[in-house]
């Protein structure tokens, strides 16, 4: 099904969209594919000349083919002049970065905080901004004091929230085709401009929630905070078999079959990791404690842990593979993003658990599509090589990391003629154990015995949780 701007309506409204990593590229490109003339913004020049240039300054696949098309449209381009953004616009998104503070769990609202001053401090006539990151509670209302008091609008100018619920990997079909728009608004004409210039969208029948400022910011974090829980609550499962000789593979297709559970996010391995989805649950639970009702989500502390326990299990289990000792140990680490399909790093399962064997003095490679650039730049001490049968070369132990079809369809028989050893770890339940272990390979996976027999996982299982990229 085809997307775009019925051209018999009134003329719509010109967008502009601040920030332009991974969430605002991908919303100022899929903007203009709808129809919209859209003004990119950042301070960034590079980023800047990079897009205009129709080179994205990451992978996600869809998303360079999109860009030229928007690019060759004329309806999309590329400033770092606010000034310009503010004559413009007449939709201000604002989709900058909310990273973890350096000494605390909150999230840094130094980047949100910035966009919609600069903004707000050039706006003179009726204008929605409307923000997309990902902030804690009360945020909007804060912002909306805020920018009322430094523009030349003063009360009128409005403020908006529509979050975002992007997967890396599925960033264009998620935006073009979203399974929910929620828009968080006070009053009607901030409810129109949105509709407005979700049309396209809306006109596809997309559900939309219409919802105050507080209920739309809490969306996200109560999205992501829920996906979290059910992942981690099936590697809770994975440390219970671990430790009983069951096998989590049987226990989640039993989970899975029940309509009130569904399998969908409850799948065992190696955790979720991403720029988003850890910082996040760490910033709610943060922000919950200031509210003084912490104790609500007192629960995201064990989430969190138990993430990061898993992470360590998967090297007890590398070890043992290698006979007790990691020292000297070859192991090729097969994955570096934190999900295929992304060159994303930020506290990626995959490059913590190669660091960590690092650290055990165990000689590790490291292979990955598409992430092995950003993976040398935060751990350039670690060894990348450019293709999987370089990084299997003579390993003593090989470690699926990351699920990346290159890697689920690998040849167990071509592998073992590289190997010095067959031996290897499943940290993502991507492959079918039956096939290594019947050509002579010691297998394990985190919840499984030893000796463990295949349980094919459903496709809902086998999915990856979305990484909210607010």
């Amino acid at each position: 099904m085809s997307i775009s701007h019925d051209s018999s309506t009134q003329q719509p409204p010109k967008v502009t969209v601040i920030g332009t990593g991974y969430l605002g590229a991908t919303h100022a490109v899929c903007m203009a594919i709808m129809g919209f003339d859209v003004l990119g913004v950042d301070v960034d020049q590079r980023k800047i000349d990079l897009l205009s240039s129709a080179e994205v300054p990451f992978f996600e696949p869809g998303l360079p083919e999109k860009l030229q098309e928007a690019l060759d449209s004329g309806r999309l381009r590329f400033t770092t002049d606010f000034d310009e953004a503010a004559a413009f616009g007449d939709v201000h998104f604002v989709c900058v970065g909310t990273p973890q503070s350096p000494n605390s769990s909150a999230a840094d609202m130094t980047y949100v905080d910035a966009a919609f001053t600069a903004l707000a401090a050039r706006i003179d006539r009726k204008v929605l901004l409307v923000g997309k990151s990902t902030v804690p509670i009360g945020t909007a209302a804060r912002i909306t004091s805020m920018v009322q008091s430094i523009s030349p609008l003063g009360t009128e100018l409005e403020l908006a929230w529509n979050p975002e619920f992007l997967r890396e990997g599925f960033a264009v079909q998620d935006t073009l085709f979203p399974d929910r728009l929620v828009f968080g608004v006070s009053s009607q004409w901030a409810e129109q401009q949105l509709r407005r210039v979700f049309k396209p969208i809306l006109d596809l029948d997309t559900p939309v929630i219409v919802a105050d400022l507080a209920t739309s910011e809490l969306v996200k974090v109560a999205a992501n905070s829920f996906l979290a829980t059910k992942i981690s609550f099936i590697n809770a499962m994975a440390e219970i078999c671990e430790a009983t000789g069951a096998d989590v593979n049987h226990l989640a297709k039993a989970l899975s079959l029940d309509d009130r559970i569904g399998g969908r996010f409850l799948k065992p391995g190696l955790g979720f990791g991403g720029g988003c989805l850890p910082k996040d649950i760490r910033a709610f639970k943060h922000r919950a404690e200031e509210l003084g009702v912490g104790q609500a989500v007192s629960f995201l502390g064990e989430v969190d842990s138990i993430n990061n326990r898993r992470r360590v299990r998967t090297v007890d289990l590398i070890r043992e593979l290698a006979g007790g000792s990691l020292a000297g140990v070859r192991v090729a680490a097969l994955g570096a993003a934190f999900k295929p399909n992304s060159d994303d790093v930020r506290d990626a399962p995959a490059l913590d658990v190669a660091r960590l064997l690092y650290l055990e003095g165990a000689l590790v490679t490291v292979y990955d599509p598409e992430a092995n650039s950003n993976a040398h730049h935060l751990y350039p001490d670690l060894n990348y090589v450019d293709s999987m049968a370089e990084a299997v070369d003579k390993a003593d132990v090989v470690a699926l990391l990351t699920e990346w079809s290159e890697f689920r369809e690998a040849d167990p028989d071509t592998l073992g003629a590289l190997v010095s050893h067959r031996r290897i770890l499943d940290g993502r339940h991507a492959l079918n154990a039956n096939d290594y272990t019947s050509k002579g390979w010691q297998y394990r996976a985190l919840g499984r015995p030893a000796q463990a027999s295949t349980v094919e996982l459903s496709s809902d299982i086998r999915d990856e949780a979305p990484n909210p990229v607010g």
